[in-house]
């Protein structure tokens, strides 16, 4: 606003000078001052650090080190990813929220992102009201699998097997409040169904007991289940995208088997701590959609079980609180709590 009074003065100055026609001359001014304006971007002048706030390893770490390269490409700086797992998310995200807000700090982040304010007694920043949404970048579904001894075929059969078997069915997850055990949650709500929770930390061990038939059932990422669905190991029943996956395209979705609840999913997007400058917002946003929105990086995501989702910041903002909503539901019907003083 400075800059553009400026400008007026310094067209009245030239009019009188020249005896040219005040109207025209300020025309042309504003014209100059929007261009210079435009021209003031936010700089970029060390590297920029992406906080991932788990350690090395699965999805959310692998899609960081895809998007770096393109974001550093942008900027002419290199993009560091920054590994600081624990707190079910927090402790990195805390991070995020922390940064100065000029650019230097992004970060990714996932469903915990969303789940936590309702699942945690104490989270140490407010969600959303801290953060700069950047971009929605992958929904990975959830595919529901069971192991080969259960005499279930579909879901429809899975359901009416649980109804004459209240509480006999037992179901893993990677944790209390984890999008595959509110996945778990949905169902049971949804058919109205008596299932057993199991939870444990990680899926290392969930894994192995499901294929080893300790467990009953269990949602997981599709990239995970596949290979052990192809193996005859598990069998899927089906998967939690509103359609056909293209990892999975001989599954049903839970929409097609009457259970269209059963929705829970793992996401991945960008943000940054609040008062990101828009321009740095915009740019990250374009270059991030433009190249995960290609064939190639299509494909690589295939491998992982997940879909390429790019939206506006704007339209990821409203998306964070819409799925924010959603999930306070599935958490307070869970019964799930994480006491993390």
């Amino acid at each position: 606003m400075i800059f553009r009074k400026k400008c007026l003065l310094r067209c009245v100055r030239l009019s009188r000078l020249c005896g040219l026609p005040l109207k025209s001359t300020v025309a042309a001014a504003l014209l100059l001052c929007g261009a210079a304006v435009q021209a003031q971007t936010t700089q970029i002048t060390r590297p920029i650090r992406l906080i991932v706030p788990y350690v090395p390893g699965g999805l959310t770490d692998t899609l960081s080190r895809i998007v770096a390269p393109y974001i550093a490409e942008e900027f002419g700086q290199q993009v560091v990813i920054d590994n600081r797992g624990g707190g079910n998310s927090t402790i990195g995200t805390n991070l995020m929220a922390r940064a100065t807000p000029d650019g230097h700090t992004i970060g990714m982040i996932d469903a915990a992102f969303l789940i936590n304010p309702s699942l945690l007694s104490k989270v140490p920043y407010e969600t959303p009201k801290e953060f700069t949404p950047i971009g929605l970048i992958a929904i990975a579904p959830l595919v529901l699998v069971v192991h080969p001894g259960v005499p279930a075929k579909s879901v429809k059969e899975l359901v009416a097997l649980a109804k004459t078997q209240p509480g006999k069915l037992v179901y893993g997850s990677a944790g209390n409040g984890s999008a595959v055990h509110l996945a778990g949650e949905q169902l049971r709500s949804a058919a109205a169904i008596n299932i057993l929770h199991v939870p444990y930390k990680g899926t290392g061990q969930a894994m192995s007991d499901i294929i080893g038939g300790q467990l009953n059932m269990m949602f997981m990422v599709q990239g995970t289940a596949r290979p052990h669905v192809a193996g005859g190991r598990l069998r899927a029943m089906a998967h939690t995208a509103k359609k056909r996956s293209r990892a999975m395209p001989e599954v049903v979705t839970f929409t097609e088997a009457g259970f269209p609840a059963v929705e829970a999913a793992t996401i991945n997007g960008l943000i940054g701590p609040a008062g990101l400058p828009k321009d740095f917002v915009q740019r990250v946003n374009t270059v991030v959609a433009r190249a995960m929105n290609t064939r190639e990086q299509q494909d690589k995501l295939l491998d992982f079980g997940a879909d390429v989702t790019t939206n506006t910041p704007e339209q990821f903002s409203e998306w964070i609180r819409a799925e924010m909503g959603k999930w306070v539901k599935a958490v307070k019907d869970s019964g799930a709590k994480v006491d993390n003083n």
